[in-house]
């Protein structure tokens, strides 16, 4: 017993010094997530205009959130944004970095392949404002890249006013928004692939078995824990997209391209409905937190089997 207790109080002593080295970490996430979300979560129970003393309302707001349909035009807008932050990367992402990885890299060289998922990830890495100003510019109506460009091949009956058509903005906000998520799914992709045991294609090939097969019945099977965590991760940034829309059309126009995080900040400061907009934001972050927990769970699952 006497030869035990030095060893369990040097790994005592281990464990406290390395809670030393998270109390810096813990204490930000506590006065920059933890206690603004209680403090926002308190103003939503309020009637509020951002001056003056709260008024309690209880329930009021969140009742009236349930029959606003401006904030559920916002959310099924929101649902369009997951298939272009979330679905359609994911999807594309996956078959360009295994067409990276299976083909240009073996092909051309492994520095030709980096160039390329360079060049694809490139929109994730540029300010989101600058590439807002940009595809405003490509997409304007008068003197647009896009429209001249279409004019100048002859396809001047397909010029349009790409962001302010309320039948078009929310549809090329989407498109927008797939150049800009495209990267981060390439890169994780093509980081799973790396760690795939060629053993496993090569005894498939040996099998007869040509690249969609080798693709659906190996590739796809090793890549589902980077799946989850792809869909997860882009599944909330789809969510809580505020940016891109901020720029480019303001959730115009007529509410077109509103989403629930641009719909709670137009009423938190520019309607001053606060206790409002902060309920409006309460209910974002616990819907984004329930699909993480779900995510992370589907994830542990895929890693176990």
């Amino acid at each position: 017993m006497r030869r035990g207790s030095p060893a369990g109080s040097h790994a005592g002593s281990h464990a406290g010094s390395h809670a030393v080295f998270l109390l810096p970490g813990a204490l930000a996430f506590l006065a920059v997530v933890i206690v603004p979300f209680l403090m926002n979560t308190a103003v939503g129970f309020t009637d509020w205009q951002g001056v003056g003393r709260p008024e309690w309302s209880g329930l009021d707001n969140y009742r009236e959130l349930a029959h606003d349909s401006a904030f559920w035009a916002s959310f099924r807008h929101s649902l369009f944004m997951v298939v272009a932050m979330a679905a359609i990367p994911t999807a594309l992402g996956l078959v360009l970095a295994a067409a990276l990885f299976d083909y240009i890299g073996k092909h051309f060289g492994s520095k030709i392949a980096a160039v390329l998922r360079a060049c694809f990830y490139l929109p994730q890495v540029l300010p989101v404002a600058v590439a807002g100003i940009v595809w405003s510019w490509i997409l304007a109506p008068d003197g647009g890249t896009l429209n001249a460009l279409l004019k100048a091949i002859g396809l001047g009956a397909w010029q349009q006013d790409w962001l302010g058509d309320p039948d078009l903005a929310l549809y090329t906000v989407m498109a927008v928004l797939v150049w800009v998520q495209l990267g981060f799914p390439l890169v994780v992709f093509m980081a799973g692939l790396g760690r795939i045991d060629p053993h496993l294609h090569e005894a498939a090939e040996l099998d007869g078995a040509g690249w969609w097969r080798r693709f659906r019945h190996v590739t796809l099977p090793q890549l589902r824990p980077e799946t989850y965590v792809v869909l997860t991760w882009c599944t909330i940034a789809a969510l809580k997209v505020f940016g891109a829309v901020y720029v480019l059309t303001k959730g115009g126009p007529g509410g077109a391209t509103d989403v629930p995080s641009y719909f709670s900040f137009t009423t938190f400061f520019e309607k001053t409905q606060v206790g409002y907009g902060a309920a409006v934001s309460t209910v974002l972050t616990v819907i984004i937190l329930a699909l993480a927990v779900l995510g992370l769970k589907l994830q542990n699952r895929a890693e176990d089997i």
